[in-house]
């Protein structure tokens, strides 16, 4: 979710762009809509697992998940890319996927520990600061693909570990023991990995000389 719709250009010919001068700007189009539903499901997931329902939980997560996919091709079939879009969905991106790990890390049994949400938020925030920085500079900061695979195994790792959290004996029978504690490595090294190569680029552009 994080890094899925960087590098697809700021394409202003929907929209707010795409309104007639003589009209107020669409900033509610439907891209943006299921944006703002995934930032309400995501504030539902937050409170659905300390309440420990933990299958609710993770109904609501899958379907806040999936709206990330839909919102994004929308835009792009469209052509309803728009400025507040560009700033509102990695928002609620960030929003979702660090405060997921966050709660998942107080659960016992959840697989995730604190340090681990302390990675996932601080390689946000790197990123963040560093897109921001280096984009007023003029320079290219496009998602690299260890961004979204990265997410895509930050999602596994949560459904995986909702899931056994949801029903402990049927993770069990299924063999989940053993995955979740592969899917939440495998996303947190990624995560180490994807923030790593955004700071290597960063530093190359950032010792080029200024036009």
């Amino acid at each position: 979710m994080t890094d899925t719709k960087i590098d697809s250009g700021p394409r202003e010919t929907g929209g707010e762009c795409a309104a007639s001068p003589a009209g107020p700007p669409t900033i509610w189009n439907v891209p943006n809509l299921f944006t703002a539903l995934r930032f309400v499901l995501s504030v539902v997931v937050f409170v659905m697992i300390p309440l420990r329902f933990y299958y609710t939980a993770l109904v609501v997560f899958v379907i806040a998940a999936s709206t990330d996919w839909v919102d994004g091709y929308w835009a792009r079939r469209f052509d309803q890319v728009t400025r507040l879009g560009r700033i509102f969905d990695p928002f609620v991106d960030k929003i979702i996927i660090c405060g997921v790990f966050i709660f998942l890390a107080s659960e016992e049994g959840s697989g995730v520990f604190a340090w681990m949400a302390v990675v996932v938020v601080a390689r946000e925030l790197l990123v963040t600061a560093l897109r921001g920085f280096i984009e007023q500079r003029g320079g290219d900061f496009s998602a690299k693909m260890s961004g979204k695979l990265k997410m895509v195994f930050q999602c596994i790792a949560v459904g995986i570990s909702l899931f056994v959290l949801a029903d402990p004996t049927q993770a069990q029978r299924l063999g989940f023991e053993w995955w979740l504690p592969l899917a939440v490595w495998a996303a947190v090294l990624l995560t180490i990995y994807s923030g790593t190569q955004y700071v290597v680029v960063a530093f190359r552009l950032l010792r080029r000389p200024q036009v």
